[in-house]
């Protein structure tokens, strides 16, 4: 990248303990350590992180020294509605059951399966993983509902409703898949008053922060079977703790928060970084700017 921005000076290893660097103006992060850094970056301008998610960050201070943030967002939707659809798949034909009878050599064909055509699948944070989330189960013959801050129609979801909307929507759908952002209004959106909406059939799949689900209520809607099961790639406390009751639960599939990862993701995130350095350059736009009084 050097060679292309012959103007642009790239320094790399510098830790958070480092001696000040009073000439940086754009930091390239996967962001888990920017606080540290920014009492040490006196003319910092703008951040790229390597990831969607902001939270952690000092967003406030960022605000306040008029420091501009740039996030990943969209390259995380290939992979992410894969894994998904990886979890409604192994749901609705149980093939990890099927794996525990080839271990043990056993051949069952009472074993219930179940088809996704005309299931309705409702995608909580109709974004950009959430449109390819969506794209993927029309494919499937599904019908789609969505839920975004306004209800703003999104193409390929049939039905997209504001956040007020989470009733109808968890009362509708057979698979709930939750992409939203963490802020302060999303933080424990689902609870026991949520759990109980959804359809006893109805699994619960949550691919975007572990916060924003009350993960107490939810091992009890597993336990007492208020819903059919859950697809878990994120926590509240990550590692997921061995005394969690969630690990020794039949209906729940668990992953370690990996679903965004892909072989072709450091490709696809420079990639964005490339675009918006060219932009910065320039005095233009930058793609995905995090509105930092929002939060996203």
């Amino acid at each position: 990248m050097s060679t292309e921005f012959p103007a642009v000076t790239f320094l790399s290893g510098a830790g958070p303990e480092s001696d000040p660097l009073p000439d940086v103006e754009v930091m390239v992060t996967y962001g888990k350590d920017i606080n540290e850094y920014l009492s040490r970056l006196p003319k910092l301008r703008w951040i790229q992180v390597l990831r969607a998610g902001i939270d952690g960050i000092a967003l406030t201070e960022l605000k306040d020294r008029s420091i501009r943030l740039t996030t990943v967002q969209g390259i995380h939707g290939i992979p992410m509605s894969e894994h998904v659809f990886g979890m409604i798949l192994q749901f609705s034909r149980r093939f990890l059951d099927f794996r525990a009878n080839q271990v043990q050599k056993t051949w069952d064909r009472s074993i219930k399966v179940e088809e996704i055509y005309e299931k309705t699948l409702g995608v909580v944070g109709v974004g950009s993983i959430g449109r390819e989330i969506a794209k993927r189960g029309k494919a499937f013959g599904m019908r789609t509902i969505g839920i975004n801050s306004r209800g703003t129609p999104v193409e390929g979801v049939e039905k997209v409703l504001p956040l007020g909307g989470l009733p109808e929507l968890l009362a509708d759908s057979d698979y709930v898949v939750v992409t939203l952002p963490l802020t302060p209004e999303t933080r424990r959106l689902f609870g026991e008053p949520e759990f109980r909406m959804m359809k006893p059939t109805a699994y619960f799949i949550n691919v975007a922060r572990g916060e924003v689900v009350d993960e107490g209520a939810l091992a009890r809607a597993l336990q007492e079977k208020w819903i059919s099961g859950a697809g878990l790639d994120v926590f509240e406390c990550e590692p997921l703790p061995s005394s969690s009751s969630l690990w020794e639960l039949n209906n729940v599939m668990i992953t370690p928060h990996l679903a965004a990862l892909s072989p072709r993701y450091v490709e696809r995130a420079i990639g964005v970084f490339r675009q918006n350095l060219l932009a910065y350059l320039g005095g233009k736009d930058l793609a995905n700017e995090v509105d930092l009084s929002k939060g996203y």
